[in-house]
């Protein structure tokens, strides 16, 4: 250890993240207290990491972190995460982000302040490259003030802030390529809840437990979209087709257009979502590229409607990966599995139950038939702690049927993941 360099100490010590453990570690010996000082990049205070933070009082926490802070030099990513604490001073906050920000790369901040501060204002126009902000409020956004030149991936959960000013954030980070949005206090100056953001250099965005009526996102760089728990009237994707991740989770939305954006998808993962599968596939019915297609939970809005596996097959000849779980019936199981189509790439094939019946037996057997190149096939369900005899006996049938599948395709290897 004395002959590792005093840089390598400080890359050691910045691994090991929470404050506490950097300042036990330092005390070693000289050598470590120089790299504390003046090789350190990485710093977290995170009230969660040690019980004491709760029992100390605001006043101490602050002299504990300016301190800390305050010894240390060229400090690249710092982590300021209090949950559970009372409002801290604006002036020592102040304090710790004047001294740190010509330096800092990244930073991740969850504190409150008395009175609140603008963390844009004393974080913009410098080298900052990530920004998490959390239980914070941004008023009165000045893109050409407030500017974020090196700013690549954006952060805000629990934040207050108005549809203008997030469009007026964004115009603010002309590099962002990672933008994530969880549950949002979104102010709207008028009676419909819109809105609309534009991003020349957007890569990837998660839209978490919003509502809005309208939502329109112009991201011509825009290669991944995972919208979750959210409540929309309208969402629009305007772009120029880089679109290859798409992702619905649990989002109650009535009208959804990507537009021209679905010619490169890679991968779309649909759950928890009602449908109208004719508009839904018309959507994606370009996605030649397509290798991963998962839709589980879905609901269709016309209860006659089904997956059709032959349209699936002719439209994604590069599909590897599939997955179905959804309420099957007599009539649509048959029509599903009808025609001569193959599945000819599909080496993944996961299929799931919410009731097990006969006919879920009958669509696992189905579906293998037309997965020449399977070699792997997982089973999901749900399995209630109090079990009927007749749930107890459609299992064992069930369970019986599938070791005579075994026994048929040998070359495939089967999981079960029962909830």
């Amino acid at each position: 250890m004395e002959c590792l360099p005093v840089e390598v100490v400080g890359n050691i010590l910045s691994r090991l993240g929470a404050a506490r453990n950097v300042v036990i570690a330092s005390a070693t010996c000289r050598k470590w207290q120089e790299a504390w000082r003046n090789h350190l990049h990485t710093l977290t205070f995170n009230s969660n990491d040690w019980p004491l933070y709760h029992e100390f009082s605001t006043t101490r926490l602050e002299i504990l972190i300016t301190q800390t802070i305050f010894q240390t030099k060229g400090l690249q990513c710092l982590s300021i995460i209090m949950d559970d604490v009372d409002e801290f001073s604006a002036a020592s906050v102040i304090a710790w982000l004047m001294y740190t920000r010509e330096t800092l790369r990244q930073l991740h901040y969850n504190v409150r302040t008395t009175p609140s501060i603008n963390i844009l204002e004393k974080c913009g126009r410098q080298r900052l490259e990530v920004l998490t902000l959390s239980h914070n409020t941004i008023i009165g956004v000045e893109p050409s003030y407030q500017k974020f030149p090196c700013l690549r991936s954006l952060s805000l959960s629990y934040v207050s802030i108005s549809a203008l000013d997030l469009s007026l954030l964004l115009t603010a980070c002309p590099k962002i390529e990672v933008l994530s949005l969880v549950s949002l206090d979104i102010v709207m100056s008028d009676h419909q809840a819109t809105m609309e953001l534009t991003t020349n250099s957007l890569k990837d965005i998660y839209v978490e437990a919003i509502s809005l009526d309208k939502f329109i996102l112009e991201a011509d760089s825009l290669e991944k979209l995972h919208l979750k728990d959210c409540t929309l009237e309208f969402f629009e994707l305007i772009g120029k087709g880089l679109l290859r991740f798409l992702k619905i989770d649990d989002v109650s939305v009535i009208l959804l257009d990507i537009g021209e954006n679905a010619e490169n998808l890679e991968i779309v993962d649909v759950s928890n979502f009602t449908i109208m599968w004719a508009k839904f596939y018309h959507m994606i019915s370009r996605s030649s590229k397509l290798r991963r297609l998962r839709l589980w939970g879905v609901v269709f809005d016309d209860e006659d409607e089904i997956v059709d596996m032959e349209t699936i097959s002719s439209s994604f000849p590069l599909l590897s990966h599939l997955s179905l779980s959804y309420d099957l019936r007599e009539a649509t199981l048959h029509y599903g599995l009808q025609g001569s189509f193959v599945l000819e790439n599909v080496i993944v094939l996961e299929l799931g139950w919410t009731v097990i019946s006969d006919l879920f037996t009958m669509w696992v057997s189905g579906l293998l038939e037309k997965c020449p190149s399977l070699k792997k096939l997982v089973i999901h369900g749900v399995v209630s702690e109090t079990k009927t005899p007749e749930e107890c006996h459609m299992l064992a049938k069930f369970t019986s049927s599938v070791v005579r599948l075994m026994r048929k395709y040998m070359d495939v290897e089967i999981q079960f993941d029962y909830e």
